[in-house]
């Protein structure tokens, strides 16, 4: 079982220069979410949602990777 789960993913594909996909996700009881450039997934950002208000998150590798390969089996 992962550690993670994903709640939702937009994949943006109307944009004339570059083209994202943000994934939102359950992890520790605290919501996140991570934007990736479509071309490449190289993390744009990643944000944590707690208390109200969203602040840079610090995820780990590993969830990372994983999280790349669930967006690549989708995209």
């Amino acid at each position: 079982m992962k550690p993670y789960e994903i709640t939702n993913m937009i994949i943006d594909d109307d944009f004339a220069v570059e083209e994202y996909v943000t994934t939102e996700f359950i992890h520790q009881n605290l919501n996140y979410s991570i934007t990736f450039k479509k071309a490449d997934l190289e993390i744009i950002n990643c944000w944590v949602f707690k208390d109200g208000t969203s602040l840079p998150a610090n995820v780990s590798d590993e969830i990372i990777e994983s999280i790349r390969e669930d967006v690549k089996k989708k995209i």
